[in-house]
């Protein structure tokens, strides 16, 4: 199980990657597992601001549909558009080509409610 120490997670099973005010997000190795095959990845919330655990998007894998909870409250900034037409990548890169959407944070210090890959690892059982 691929799970990187210099990112922080969420009990909904996304990463998040902080860089100054700026959140990447995505998936766990975990959770694009536990889905199988994604063939869509939806987000509609581009250039809204959202609050922390608010729906920001779906993901849709052979056998299920999943909502996307924000991480972190902010604007959403950008989406992986490449995911339009590559879907499979939050499978093969999860943490890489795979990210789903970049958040401006409106609040930093929710950074600090954020799990470890320790607190991670414990949740998932790993």
């Amino acid at each position: 199980m691929n799970i990187p120490a210099n990112l922080k997670y969420t009990k909904d099973h996304e990463w998040v990657s902080i860089d100054g005010d700026i959140a990447t997000v995505g998936i766990t190795d975990f959770a694009q597992k536990e889905l199988g095959d994604i063939v869509y990845v939806e987000v509609e919330t581009l250039d809204q601001t959202l609050a922390k655990e608010e729906v920001f998007g779906t993901v849709e894998a052979v056998k299920t549909v999943s909502d996307l909870f924000l991480p972190l409250s902010g604007e959403i900034v950008e989406f992986n558009e490449e995911l339009e037409t590559a879907p499979e990548a939050v499978n093969t890169d999860p943490y890489g080509k795979g990210w789903m959407v970049k958040v401006k944070i409106s609040d930093l210090s929710e950074v600090d409610s954020l799990l470890s890959a320790d607190d991670y690892k414990a949740l998932i059982g790993a």
